[in-house]
């Protein structure tokens, strides 16, 4: 009997087999489908989490991998190409497109993008308290800009061994629309200017489109009645172009590096009555060359003397403590200006209080805080000051205006300073502050 049911016997045992074997694939390409389906979406969300713009002034750039065809020549490859303020550079607007081209994903919103350009000297501070200050103040401008989505530039060396001091700014700014063919604008600002409102934005692409220089100045005091004080050229906005590199080319040309720089004091102390040392500096040389090749330069410069892009800190920083109240007692009011939120989206939120400011109206110079406030003739890393100020007045009052910046940030941390001239003490926000 066992022999009859041995064929029967193996006959079921090789077709069970082959049905495990089947089933067995079959669960295996089930699986393998699914673990496939799984990475693809698994790929897809994480690319398209880090391709969603940082900020609304960013644009949709894949932080981990900005690439292109790096097999193609760009001007990069071009031996005659210089950094250097002392070499002309032809045809760079061309040159970044065709920079873009190659990088499209650089080339997305690159209209929009900013950097913003800043420095100090590379030597330790004779200050005693002047490198503290130097780090508070770099931290401030990185703040602003984390809140932004806009890339900060510090540059401590210098970049041309003859333009020292203020002169240094130029090759720095220079430099960088090379490094930087990605962004439209450069926005350099002195590292005494301090941030004093996070929410400011400025606005390059409505009220500066057609420029491409933007700096604090008064047209009457540049056209009609020169003087050194007609603009501050310790903050201001110059658009990545070929228009920007002449314009910048000639006006080092009456820096420290030319032949002609003790000349050039004279030119210019001869010209601009109210000049009262004859060496040349940088702010007095920009006022001369906007006056002397108004028809050449005019026509694409601002001079912003309405909108906020910096304010004296004198009168100012007195405002400070004001200020303060004029938004709590906004927010008291209010209920959707004190809720909280990630900072990620705060440069939004900054958006919401405009209609308020106006209605309570809060405005530049009445009620609103001051978008920078920039401490002209403190010289913090030498311990040196304008004679005007009095004692310590200029450390005091950094401390009052970067508190007072900070503590735009902490908020969204949960704590703030009370008092903005002592650093030190936090205190927890409740929730609900103010009400």
């Amino acid at each position: 009997m066992p022999q009859l049911h041995r064929p029967t016997m193996e006959k079921n045992r090789v077709e069970t087999s082959l049905s495990s074997l089947i089933r067995n694939k079959s669960l295996l390409l089930v699986g393998a489908i699914a673990l496939l389906a799984l990475l693809v979406w698994t790929l897809g969300s994480s690319s398209a989490q880090r391709w969603l713009p940082a900020a609304e002034g960013g644009s949709a750039v894949d932080p981990l991998c900005v690439t292109g065809n790096e097999n193609q020549t760009t001007f990069y490859d071009d031996p005659n190409l210089s950094y250097s303020i002392e070499k002309p550079i032809k045809n760079w607007d061309e040159k970044r497109r065709e920079w873009l081209k190659i990088h499209p994903n650089l080339a997305a919103g690159s209209s929009r993008r900013v950097l913003v350009v800043t420095g100090s000297q590379s030597s330790p501070c004779k200050n005693p308290i002047g490198d503290h200050l130097l780090l508070r103040l770099f931290k401030n401008k990185v703040d602003y800009c984390r809140v932004h989505g806009y890339d900060i530039f510090y540059n401590n060396a210098l970049l041309h061994p003859k333009m020292g001091s203020y002169w240094a700014k130029i090759p720095v700014v220079r430099a960088a629309m090379v490094a930087h063919p990605e962004v439209e604008w450069i926005w350099w600002v002195d590292s005494d200017a301090v941030f004093t409102d996070m929410d400011f934005k400025p606005p390059l692409e409505e009220r500066y489109k057609n420029y491409n220089l933007v700096v604090g100045g008064s047209p009457d005091m540049i056209y009609e009645n020169p003087s050194w004080l007609g603009l501050n050229a310790g903050v201001f906005y110059i658009r990545n172009c070929q228009w920007s590199l002449d314009f910048m080319e000639e006006w080092a040309k009456m820096g420290p590096q030319t032949p002609n720089y003790e000349k050039w004091g004279q030119i210019l102390t001869t010209a601009i009555k109210d000049k009262l040392y004859p060496v040349s500096d940088d702010q007095t040389a920009m006022v001369y060359l906007l006056m002397k090749e108004r028809e050449r330069w005019g026509d694409k410069v601002f001079l912003e003397h309405e909108y906020c892009i910096q304010g004296y800190w004198l009168h100012l920083v007195k405002t400070l403590d004001n200020i303060t109240r004029n938004y709590i007692g906004l927010e008291k009011k209010i209920e959707r200006l004190r809720r909280r939120h990630a900072e990620k989206v705060s440069e939004s939120y900054g958006t919401v209080w405009e209609p308020y400011l106006e209605e309570a109206g809060y405005r530049k110079d009445a009620g609103k805080r001051p978008c920078i406030t920039h401490f002209t003739g403190c010289q913090q890393c030498s311990g040196e000051h304008n004679s005007m100020y009095e004692g310590d007045s200029c450390w005091k009052e950094m401390e009052r205006a970067l508190n007072f910046a900070d503590n735009q940030v902490l908020r969204n941390y949960g704590f703030m300073h009370q008092d903005l001239l002592d650093s030190s003490p936090l205190s927890l926000v409740p929730f609900g502050f103010p009400a």
